[in-house]
């Protein structure tokens, strides 16, 4: 929470996670430090949802 406090609306952050944000509750604990994060990074957020199958596991296969 200091970490995002500290730059929102000063500075740019890139959050990359494949924990979906409707899983963010559950995960931080408690609702209102979630609620409190997912305001401020939310909210001014460019959002980019990949659909499919992990690249890492086709290049994995593509290797054997």
């Amino acid at each position: 929470m200091d970490i995002i406090e500290d730059r929102h609306g000063n500075k740019s952050t890139i959050i990359t996670s494949r924990l979906p944000i409707s899983l963010w509750y559950e995960i931080i604990g408690d609702n209102t430090i979630a609620d409190a994060i997912l305001d401020r990074v939310v909210h001014d957020a460019h959002r980019i949802e990949l659909q499919g199958e992990s690249l890492r596991k086709k290049a994995k296969w593509k290797s054997q």
